[in-house]
């Protein structure tokens, strides 16, 4: 039986309150709110094992938002002495204890922990110094696209949970728009340290970045009527906010779309000369 994760129990018996699921450590109760209809004894059900109030083995077929050895971004509804309690989406709430917390939570924030067995108590708990669980060997490529969970915001920029398993860093002179810990994003890989870090970035890099861009320009020009009001002059907010790219990025597609001959370049606008 895995603790913190889902598993597949034999019913062994039913109770006036549920029905108890046999496993290796001992029957556990899956409470009556949870238990399927038609349910007999026999048959085998996926269910996700954890600690009651009281410490005791229970299932329930609701679905957690992260489980043992992810990395997740929950809220936080409670701080007692002990530590902080988040939502997981489960009746019981998840302990991040004040010995896990690198700066001290307030109800309402919303922060990135991995989720553990306590070998001490036995008991899941969360961590907000997450890096330290990360994979510091990562197999990872230059340009590979990767998904980023933003984790936290730092003089330099923002740190990040690469793929679900790598510490990454995207740099401020990367970012164009607003960002929130707990925001999930597509990103590319930059490169990677020696120590194991990950550099990325929200945009391809180089040629493929060239040639992803000017499709994406493409795009949103044919979904704008083939005309849009931005030229390799307009401010790189209004760039980011139309299509989520940086001036930079945006100057390249539009070189690239321009020596092919599919654009008109105005003074206040741009034209797909294919849509004439």
């Amino acid at each position: 039986m895995n603790l913190g994760d889902y598993n597949e129990l034999e019913v062994a018996r039913f109770v006036e309150f549920g029905v108890y699921l046999t496993s290796d450590d001992g029957d556990i109760l899956l409470p009556d709110r949870y238990v399927p209809a038609g349910v007999q004894v026999g048959d085998v059900l996926r269910v996700f094992v954890y600690r009651d109030s009281e410490d005791r083995l229970v299932a329930t077929t609701e679905q957690p938002l992260a489980r043992v050895g992810d990395f997740a971004a929950l809220a936080v509804k409670d701080v007692t002495n002990m530590g902080a309690f988040l939502d997981w989406g489960l009746m019981k709430d998840l302990l991040l204890p004040l010995r896990n917390q690198p700066k001290r939570v307030r109800t309402g924030d919303r922060v990135v922990v991995y989720v553990y067995v306590d070998d001490a108590s036995d008991r899941l708990v969360a961590t907000a110094k997450w890096e330290k669980f990360t994979d510091h060997e990562p197999q990872l490529e230059p340009g590979q696209e990767v998904q980023l969970l933003i984790a936290g915001e730092s003089d330099l920029g923002y740190a990040a949970v690469v793929d679900s398993r790598y510490q990454g860093m995207l740099f401020r002179n990367e970012v164009f728009r607003p960002m929130r810990t707990g925001d999930v994003l597509r990103g590319y890989v930059r490169q990677v340290r020696p120590d194991g870090k990950v550099d990325v970035s929200l945009q391809r890099q180089g040629y493929d970045e060239a040639l992803a861009a000017a499709d994406a320009l493409t795009q949103a020009l044919r979904q704008a009527g083939g005309t849009l009001p931005l030229t390799d002059r307009t401010d790189p907010e209004e760039i980011y906010r139309r299509l989520g790219m940086s001036k930079k990025v945006f100057k390249k597609a539009l070189g690239a779309l321009y020596r092919r001959g599919a654009v008109h370049l105005a003074d206040d606008h741009t034209r797909l000369i294919d849509e004439e």
